[in-house]
Parts: C-alpha cells; sequence; structure tokens
C-alpha cells in the first residue's frame, strides 16, 4: 500500500537556530499522526514545510510517491501542491476571506481548480457544508457572523474543497471551547474514515492527540524523542519529556514549581546532548 505521505530526515535551521533536526515518518491512508511539543519545538516549522510555505534544508517529503516541485513556480505548480496537502490553521480567519460568504469562499476554490459548470460547483458546495455539518444558513453568511467552531469547520470545508491526499491541522481547535473542540474532532474523525484523507495533527494538547490520532511524534528542541503508537506513548511514556508533558496538564496535588524544575531539567539534558553531538 502506497504510502499518503513520507516525511524523511526533514531539517530546518534559521540562521544559528537549528528549528527541525531528523523528522521522518510515514502516513498510511486514512492514518492520523500527531505532533506533539512545546512551543518552540518546530511542530509548526515541520508542517509549514509539509505544505510547501518553508523550503527545508535537507531531506525529503514525497506525496502519494512522488516528491512536489521544489520551487511553487507557476499557477499548475502551486495548484497540484494545494491538491496534494491542505492546511487548517488555528486562527480560521488566515484561510477565510472576511469580504465574501462561506459559500462564495468554497465556490471560488472549486472554480480556481477546474470546475467551471456553476450547478456543479453549487451542488458541491452544499455537499462540503453537509460534510462538515453547517447549511445553507452558514453558506450565506460572513466569517465574522459565525461562531468561532462554525468558522473553523466552514475553514476545514474549504481544506477538503479540493480533495487533498493529506489534511495538515496546525493547532486547529486550540482556541475554541471544549464542546465546540468535541465538535470539530468528530468531523474530522467522520471524513478521516469517509473519504480516507491522512491527518497530520499539529497540538500541545495530548488530550486532543489521542482522540485524533493513531501514533504520536514528540519533538523537542526539533529533534523527535518519541514516535509509538498512541496508546502505548500516552500509557507508558519512554522519555522523560513525554512523562513531563503528561505530567504537566494540571490534576489534585498538581505542583507547578516542580513541573517547572522538571522542564528546565529536560531542557538542559537536551541542549547537553545537541552539543555533544556537534562536537
Amino acid at each position: 500500500m502506497t504510502a499518503l505521505l513520507e516525511v524523511s530526515h526533514l531539517r530546518k535551521t534559521y540562521g544559528a537556530t537549528t528549528a527541525v533536526d531528523g523528522v521522518s515518518f510515514s502516513l498510511p491512508p486514512g492514518g492520523a499522526l500527531g505532533l506533539v511539543g512545546e512551543s518552540g519545538s518546530g511542530k509548526t516549522t515541520t508542517a509549514r514545510m509539509l505544505v510547501g510555505l518553508e523550503r527545508p534544508d535537507s531531506g525529503t517529503i514525497r506525496v502519494l510517491g512522488e516528491a512536489p516541485a521544489a520551487t511553487l513556480r507557476g499557477r499548475t505548480a502551486r495548484l497540484a501542491r494545494a491538491k496534494a496537502v491542505q492546511m487548517v490553521f488555528q486562527d480560521p480567519y488566515l484561510s477565510l476571506d472576511g469580504r465574501l460568504t462561506v459559500g462564495s469562499t468554497l465556490d471560488g476554490v472549486l472554480r480556481l481548480h477546474g470546475c467551471h459548470d456553476r450547478a456543479t460547483r453549487a451542488s458541491r458546495v452544499r455537499e462540503l457544508l453537509a460534510q462538515v455539518g453547517l447549511g445553507e444558513r452558514e453558506a450565506a453568511a460572513l466569517p465574522r457572523h459565525l461562531s468561532g467552531g462554525q468558522r473553523q469547520r466552514a475553514a476545514i470545508a474549504r481544506a477538503l474543497a479540493v480533495e487533498p491526499a493529506v489534511l495538515v491541522l496546525d493547532e486547529a481547535v486550540s482556541a475554541l471551547d471544549v464542546s465546540v473542540q468535541a465538535q470539530v474532532l468528530n468531523v474530522l474523525t467522520d471524513i478521516r474514515r469517509e473519504a480516507g484523507i491522512g491527518l497530520v495533527f499539529v497540538s500541545h494538547d495530548l488530550a486532543v492527540v489521542r482522540y485524533v490520532c493513531d501514533e504520536a511524534l514528540v519533538l523537542l528542541r526539533g529533534r523527535p524523542v518519541e514516535h509509538r503508537p498512541i496508546a502505548d506513548l500516552l500509557d507508558d511514556p519512554g522519555h522523560p519529556y513525554t512523562r513531563l508533558l503528561l505530567d504537566s496538564v494540571p490534576r489534585p496535588g498538581w505542583d507547578p514549581e516542580t513541573i517547572a524544575r522538571r522542564r528546565r531539567e529536560v531542557h538542559l539534558a537536551g541542549q547537553g546532548d545537541r552539543f555533544l553531538r556537534e562536537l
């Protein structure tokens, strides 16, 4: 079975700072991988490389067995990359034009990707909205007139309009209320099961990753420290940093000072490991 997405030894630096170093994984059809770590761990940089917003210094990315063009010059190359991998951002305003209704936004995406029949586009818009639990009222609304959860579902519908192989979600539910998070996560679970789309879910929230993903890749200062099935990783974490992430969730008896001390120890140990590798 051909993997939807194959990533091998990605590396990205910004000057003297190494943002991502040695990230590798494979995503099967219908698979879901969580990229997990604190702010600055390299999650979002990895996600941006997957969709072509950043170019890796080294390493490879293959979608359906093909390597995307190194540079996206020309309309055809950009559309092909968009069809391969789509991204849903934390803030849906980044992908929804505030001057257009949700229906018009979806119609424009379909037209851009070669659907020129108006009736066919209208039918497809209704299908996409229904797929994410929205209807005619939301189709006629501007983004500012929708709730946060409705806007995020509209952003997901926009990403699905091009029928991508892989959907990358960068903290896509972190700004939503818990009940709304559950609605959006259920939508993603249904889409994954019904359409066979692969999901790469970027999150600092291990509870969200457990709900959506089959496996998780934990990043510390840009380097992978643990990559395992999500249930195994959360039930018996093998790396001190993974244990720290789990223990950082507030609970009865939780001691923030102890967590802060352990975080400093883990990061200092990580700096020492990197220094030894560079000798």
